[in-house]
C-alpha cells in the first residue's frame, strides 16, 4: 500500500485523547512567567503580612473579651455580695425584736414565746449561713472600728479603756461591718 504524501494516518479518538500536546515556549513567554512569579510572590508576601495583622487582631480582640468577662464576672460577685449585705442589715432590726420578744417574761408553755423562740432560731441559723457573726466583746479593748462608744463607765466597772455594758449588738459579715456594737467603756 502506498501512502500518499502530506497525510497522516488515521487515529481512532482514543489515540486522539491520549496523546499530549506539544507545546513549545518562546524566551518571552518565559520572561513572562517569570515576571507572574516575582509578582506572586510580592502578593504572597502582603496577604501574609495583612494574615498576621488579623491574627494580632483577634488574639488582642480575644484577650479584651477575657478581660471583660473576668471583670464582669467580679462585678457580679461584688455586687451579689452587697446585696446579701444590705438585706442582712436591714433584717438586724428584726433579730433585735426577736431577742427583745423573746427578753419578755412568759408564761410556761405559751405558743406565742414558743414560736418566737423558734423564728429567732431560724433567723440565726439563716445568718449563720451568710457568715454573720455576732461582735462580741464584752471585757476586751474598745475597738473604734468595731464599736460606738455611747456612754462612759466608772473605774469600779472594769479596766480603763474596755467594754463593760453592751447596749445593742454589733454584727459582721466576713471583713465587712454591718452595724458597730452600742457599748460603755470604762473612762481612762
Amino acid at each position: 500500500m502506498f501512502k500518499k504524501k502530506g497525510r497522516k494516518p488515521k487515529m481512532n479518538e482514543q489515540e486522539l485523547n491520549q496523546q499530549e500536546p506539544e507545546t513549545v515556549e518562546t524566551p518571552a513567554e518565559e520572561a513572562v512567567e517569570e515576571a507572574a512569579e516575582v509578582i506572586d510572590v510580592a502578593a504572597l508576601q502582603a496577604a501574609a503580612a495583612k494574615a498576621d495583622e488579623y491574627l494580632a487582631l483577634a488574639q488582642r480582640t480575644q484577650a479584651d473579651f477575657d478581660n471583660f468577662r473576668r471583670r464582669n464576672e467580679s462585678v457580679r460577685a461584688d455586687a451579689y455580695a452587697d446585696g446579701q449585705r444590705m438585706v442582712a442589715t436591714a433584717m438586724l432590726a428584726v433579730l433585735d425584736n426577736l431577742e427583745r420578744a423573746l427578753a419578755a417574761p412568759a408564761a410556761e408553755g405559751d405558743a406565742l414565746h414558743t414560736g418566737v423562740e423558734m423564728t429567732h432560731k431560724q433567723m440565726l441559723a439563716v445568718y449563720e449561713k451568710l457568715g454573720v457573726t455576732v461582735i462580741d466583746r464584752l471585757g476586751e479593748k474598745f475597738d473604734p472600728n468595731l464599736e460606738d462608744a455611747v456612754m462612759q463607765g466608772n473605774a469600779d466597772e472594769g479596766e480603763p479603756g474596755t467594754v463593760c455594758a453592751v447596749f445593742q449588738k454589733g454584727y459582721k459579715m466576713g471583713d465587712h461591718l454591718l452595724r458597730a456594737a452600742m457599748v460603755k467603756v470604762v473612762a481612762d
